[in-house]
């Protein structure tokens, strides 16, 4: 049991470390961008991992309840470690972020380790407060007090992962500015897609297939469901409806943008070029956006 746990606490770091290193060594980027390239690329794998046990744990569950595959706990166990990772991997890119030029919060300066942690906590609050649920929560509820029950509906919750490899490199290519590429459209509507069904509908989606095998109608499987998914899905669910709302609004506002706007560069120098290639002393007001 904690050798799985172990050996998750040495894989995530581990692949982030190593992915760093080569990121530097073979590509010479810097440690800053190393690390967030690879923040993103250990969440991708992790989430392909899940995804990918999820699909295994559902297609062996013929009976939802009590069937039981012996990945499920395996990879529970593996991939908790992984929420604690997070939140400091996504300090570093944070840390990272904050000294490069124009980045610094209401113009200041970075003057102590203790000012990047609180800036972090108040930008990502929602993010981390997911992730010690997961942990602290989850975790024990997926693990124990299950009772061994229910696979199939631990199978499906692995599946929410399928959106993170597109959110992952839509933030990627957010930081090195290529709003305005195809890819980044294409990947837009992916990530739409994914969101939606893989963390918007599964929660909807697992009182219905509770319902479906009890022969009971949806609006009654919570009051005979275990307390602690009602209290898992009123927590997470939530969370998903608000992040979906903001990549709806950032989908709009991306597909919605007038085409004749021509896209500005940033030069060095921190003035601001149309792509045409006429020149404007107009200053970038913003600096480096995320």
């Amino acid at each position: 049991m904690w050798g799985l746990v172990a050996a998750g606490s040495v894989f995530f770091p581990g692949l982030f470390l190593l992915s760093k290193q080569a990121l530097k060594q073979l590509m010479g980027w810097s440690e800053g961008d190393a690390a967030v390239v690879s923040t993103r690329l250990v969440s991708s794998i992790q989430s392909i991992m899940a995804s990918s046990a999820g699909c295994i744990i559902i297609t062996s569950c013929r009976d939802v309840i009590e069937d039981r595959h012996w990945l499920t706990d395996a990879y529970i166990l593996f991939a908790t470690p992984y929420f604690a990772y997070d939140i400091y991997a996504m300090f570093l890119c944070y840390w990272h972020k904050l000294q490069v030029k124009g980045h610094e919060e209401a113009g200041q300066s970075v003057r102590s380790m203790g000012a990047a942690v609180i800036g972090y906590l108040r930008r990502e609050f929602l993010m981390v407060l997911h992730h010690i649920f997961m942990v602290t929560f989850c975790f024990p509820a997926s693990l124990l007090w299950r009772q061994g029950k229910g696979d199939y509906f631990q199978g499906i919750l692995f599946l929410a992962e399928l959106s993170t490899p597109s959110v992952s490199l839509g933030k990627v290519l957010i930081q090195y500015k290529k709003q305005h590429t195809l890819l980044h459209k294409v990947n837009g509507v992916v990530m739409l897609l994914t969101f939606f069904g893989c963390r918007v509908l599964l929660f909807p989606y697992l009182y219905y297939a509770y319902g479906r095998y009890a022969s009971m109608p949806m609006y009654q499987v919570p009051l005979v469901a275990p307390w602690q998914c009602n209290l898992g899905t009123a927590l997470l669910w939530p969370l998903q409806l608000y992040w979906f709302m903001l990549i709806c609004r950032g989908a709009l506002r991306l597909f919605t943008k007038r085409s004749n706007s021509p896209p500005v560069i940033l030069k060095a120098d921190g003035n601001v070029a149309p792509a045409n290639g006429c020149t404007t002393n107009q200053t970038a007001g913003g600096g480096r956006g995320e």
